[in-house]
């Protein structure tokens, strides 16, 4: 089973930007497809991007696509999302997922779920 750690969120200005990361606990990490997703206050959990898991194909929401980057790190067994231009509307809890599937923003494809972190835009 794999465990998964997010990190790297806080309060930041509207404007800046960040890179969250996402520790797994095992190697079989680069067996699966990875993803991003956030959840604001009072809202469904939505879809961010997603990556394959060789890092060589990478899926973004269409709305954040240009703003947001994922890659992966297989030796270190770690994804990362970069956010730049950060905006009061990315406030919200982002979390990572593994699943089998690349390519998907559908939830329930992901088997394995971080506890998330928060990220804070003030404007």
């Amino acid at each position: 089973q794999v465990q998964l750690v997010e990190s790297g969120g806080g309060l930041v200005q509207a404007g800046d930007s960040l890179r969250l990361s996402c520790a797994a606990s095992e190697s079989t990490f680069k067996r699966y497809s990875m993803g991003w997703f956030r959840q604001a206050p009072g809202k469904e959990r939505d879809f961010v991007a997603a990556i394959s898991w060789n890092g060589g194909s990478t899926y973004y929401a269409d709305s954040l696509r240009g703003r947001v980057t994922i890659s992966r790190d297989n030796a270190k067994i770690t994804v990362y999302l970069q956010m730049s231009d950060l905006k009061p509307d990315d406030t919200a809890v982002y979390y990572c997922a593994a699943g089998p599937i690349f390519g998907t923003d559908l939830l329930d494809e992901y088997d394995y779920w971080g506890q998330g972190t928060q990220v804070t835009v003030s404007s």
